[in-house]
């Protein structure tokens, strides 16, 4: 899959494309139904598809402070998107200037001048331009003006609730991961570099990885998980404790992954932790003795809900 950052960077020569257009942070499985109308659309018309999506979060701009938890990086979302058959993938530069585009200059800055959409592809709640003015009527509107065709796609649901990202960050948020991967159609992941930490689970015997996660995303709830580290896109089983460890009166807010049966060097890497199902809360222990005894038990979980999840059906 292409990609680029800034549509005055589409590559020269595009040509007429199927578009559609958002955030698509998680790449849900509302988003997948979107996107994969997308791809239909496009392959049905012999054109290119394209998803366009913007960074930083619009949010953090228009509302600075207001950043909301980030389910996948830019880089993800990319490896995401090509996964569902996109053939390309634009990243337009969200800033104060481009937030005060009207709808009718940012369906011409962000649609047609560059991408040349034949197709717009999007969901039936889009909004667009400033202070969102545009809506999907509006789009077709200009759609007539600028010569595209506008297709809106309707809100799937989990549940009694609307398929969003921010239902799935609600769901990450209260340690949820079985309703989170449920609504992403996979487990939820985060990404980091390696870093040293205190060495005391070397010390305790169940050496982490403490992974430094980016400014933004979208962490569970502090607790203990069953979960996978992904090393060179390996996954490897570990048990994982998110929090400040507060039997040795922590402070600071951390990713560790215990990797079962695991004794390799991996600090500098950049390695991914998903998390399958939440084994406990995070608790303060009197003794050091009774943290490892309940290690021992979250050890013991994981390998047997590993073991369960890698022999369901539907894994």
């Amino acid at each position: 899959m292409k990609s680029w950052r800034g549509a005055e960077r589409t590559p020269s020569g595009w040509g007429r494309s199927v578009v559609t257009i958002g955030m698509y942070d998680g790449v849900h499985r509302g988003h997948q139904h979107l996107l994969e109308t997308a791809v239909r659309r496009a392959h049905a018309a012999g054109l290119s598809s394209v998803a366009v999506t913007f960074d930083p979060h619009p949010s953090e701009v228009v509302r600075p402070g207001s950043h909301p938890p980030i389910l996948t990086s830019v880089n993800r979302k990319a490896e995401l998107l090509a996964g569902l058959g996109l053939d390309a993938l634009c990243v337009l530069p969200f800033t104060a200037e481009f937030s005060r585009l009207l709808p009718d200059e940012f369906v011409h800055s962000a649609l047609v001048a560059h991408l040349h959409a034949a197709t717009v592809v999007v969901g039936e709640n889009f909004r667009f331009g400033h202070r969102a003015q545009g809506s999907v009527e509006t789009l077709r509107e200009l759609g007539e003006r600028f010569g595209f065709q506008t297709d809106s796609v309707g809100i799937q649901r989990a549940g009694e609730f609307p398929l969003s990202s921010t239902y799935i960050r609600a769901c990450v948020a209260a340690g949820d991961m079985i309703a989170a991967a449920a609504a992403l159609g996979r487990l939820h992941r985060v990404e980091g570099i390696v870093v040293r930490g205190d060495r005391r689970g070397r010390e305790l015997g169940y050496p982490t990885a403490n992974v430094e996660c980016p400014v933004h995303t979208a962490i569970p709830a502090d607790g203990v998980y069953a979960g996978r580290l992904i090393r060179d896109g390996k996954p490897l089983p570990a048990a994982i404790s998110v929090g400040t460890n507060p039997t040795f009166s922590g402070e600071q807010r951390r990713v560790e992954a215990f990797v079962l049966d695991f004794a390799e060097d991996v600090y500098g890497e950049h390695v991914a932790v998903e998390f399958v199902s939440r084994l406990r809360r995070m608790e303060r222990f009197d003794k050091v003795k009774d943290l490892i005894k309940a290690m021992d038990g979250d050890v013991a979980r994981t390998r047997q809900i590993l073991a369960e999840t890698e022999h369901r059906p539907d894994n």
